[in-house]
């Protein structure tokens, strides 16, 4: 069985690189880096989403449908070892977040279309998506990839990250045996988008930092973005 979740609360800026800095700097003095990162204090990620032939994932956020889901698997730096298949569902801007470690071979598979063995899975997550594989027919439509710079406090369990480099490639069931050819997804390569995400309370240390003069919250969508070339 799934681990009941709380809830939390997400939102989304686009910042200009001068704000960047400046919240950087601010932010490094009260909080923590997050300790999965590299030397640069940043990682990548790469995310393949799945959508059906209706596109019904990317139409609910066009549509600015309230309560929308949707699944994807992720990695990090081009590691392959670690893995793992979410579910992310959004009420307004409240966030929810299901996840559970995948095998190499069982992501081979899934992009490959080679699902039933998910139907006898140990993981209700993984369960869940074979069944809304089949009856929703969901499938990879694109692989997003950007760099992420995070940070941690403990109170309210914020997280604060600023991503960049946001790129798109359209679903190839073989890019995983070789360099990936990618896009920009953004109208500039240097557009940057800092994400906050706390439980119950954002504390108010952290609210002074973010809190910047004409900055304004966005419904701004990675996967969104990346669908924009097909």
């Amino acid at each position: 069985m799934k681990e009941e979740k709380d809830y939390r609360h997400e939102l989304k800026f686009a910042i200009s690189y001068s704000d960047y800095l400046a919240m950087r700097s601010r932010l490094k003095a009260v909080m923590s880096p997050d300790p999965h990162v590299d030397s640069s204090g940043r990682y990548l990620i790469r995310s393949v989403y799945f959508d059906n032939s209706d596109d019904k994932a990317l139409k609910d956020k066009i549509d600015g449908i309230g309560k929308r889901e949707k699944f994807r698997i992720r990695y990090y730096n081009d590691d392959l070892s670690f893995i793992t298949l979410e579910k992310k569902m959004k009420i307004d801007s409240l966030c929810l977040k299901y996840d559970v470690p995948i095998t190499e071979e069982e992501f081979r598979k899934i992009l490959n279309g080679d699902i039933a063995f998910m139907r006898e899975h140990g993981n209700d997550l993984v369960k869940e998506f074979y069944a809304k594989m089949i009856y929703q027919r969901l499938k990879p439509r694109v692989l997003v990839s950007y760099v992420r710079e995070p940070y941690i406090y403990k109170a309210g369990n914020v997280r604060v990250t600023f991503d960049s480099q946001i790129r798109t490639s359209l679903f190839s069931s073989g890019f995983l045996d070789k360099k990936i050819s990618n896009i920009s997804a953004t109208d500039t390569p240097q557009d940057m988008f800092l994400e906050v995400k706390y439980d119950a309370f954002l504390p108010e240390i952290i609210q002074d930092i973010v809190q910047v003069p004409e900055l304004r919250q966005q419904a701004f969508s990675k996967y969104g973005a990346s669908r924009r070339f097909g």
